[in-house]
């Protein structure tokens, strides 16, 4: 049986009006790469409370004719609408929180609570991804052996990078932030956070937009661990494929950043760098 099917447009999508069900398809994608995130989306949402979506047109078809979608939506969570002064003293607030965090490459060895780190990657993992398949895993490392490894493949691969991969033009713009081959921070820190791209396999879906979707997740973990209190900084060692060995992970996770966590140690210093103002960055049209 096919279910009806109703199209209204807008300048950047359609919607698809499937059995009183609304499913949104971005138009600036490929229309086969929008219906496959759509379809791939929809199944892997638990099938209660569920309308079945037919798109026969796009070769999406109803069970005499193969592929299916099923979506279950639900009330929006509720939250109060608060006023303009309040919202923008809450905006403001997080900004002057924001605008303190810093890379730290100087960590004291104090132990910092576990369960901060589990509640920031709770944060990390409410993030938007493509088609919702959420491709990310977070490894979090306390063990002393692990991280010296860690720290001894980083430090092999950022001295081949020194010596003989980065330009003159790449190592002058490092040049101001003061850092060289050394990674002392992979074994000082007492908790090292090593975030991976999920790949289709070992019962995995394909991901979609996985770069993008992992990167939002990051920038949402920072944000927790310094509304926390902690200090942190973004290693990325290239390559890195050698750190699923050191972490017994599987050949379908791919390293995306390994990321240090703890207390600056009392004598750790910071460039002094300064950011770009808002009305630099920001265009308003």
């Amino acid at each position: 049986m096919t279910l009806p099917v109703a199209t209204s447009s807008a300048a950047n999508s359609v919607v698809v009006t499937v059995a009183h069900a609304r499913l949104d398809l971005d138009l600036n994608e490929p229309v086969d790469v929008a219906l496959e995130a759509m379809l791939a989306r929809a199944t892997f949402q638990k099938k209660t409370s569920s309308t079945t979506a037919t798109r026969s047109e796009s070769g999406a078809e109803g069970q005499d004719g193969g592929m299916t979608a099923t979506a279950r939506f639900v009330p929006v969570p509720h939250r109060e609408r608060p006023g303009d002064d309040a919202q923008i003293g809450t905006a403001r607030a997080f900004a002057d929180a924001m605008v303190t965090r810093r890379t730290v490459r100087d960590f004291s060895p104090d132990p910092v609570p576990l369960e901060v780190i589990r509640q920031a990657v709770r944060a990390a993992a409410s993030a938007p991804s493509g088609a919702h398949v959420q491709p990310w895993r977070f490894v979090l490392v306390t063990d002393l052996e692990r991280k010296r490894s860690l720290r001894e493949g980083a430090e092999a691969e950022e001295r081949r990078f020194y010596d003989t991969r980065a330009g003159r033009e790449w190592l002058e713009a490092l040049a101001p932030l003061g850092t060289d081959w050394r990674k002392p921070f992979l074994e000082v820190a007492p908790v090292v956070l090593v975030v991976f791209e999920v790949h289709a396999g070992n019962g995995e879906p394909k991901p979609y937009y996985v770069k993008e979707s992992v990167g939002i997740a990051v920038g949402l973990l920072l944000a927790a661990l310094h509304t926390a209190g902690l200090a942190t900084l973004t290693h990325t060692p290239s390559p890195m494929r050698w750190i699923c060995e050191v972490l017994g992970r599987p050949g379908n996770e791919r390293p995306y950043v390994v990321i240090p966590i703890g207390w600056p140690a009392d004598e750790a210093l910071v460039p002094d760098l300064v950011r770009k103002p808002l009305d630099e960055v920001l265009v308003e049209l």
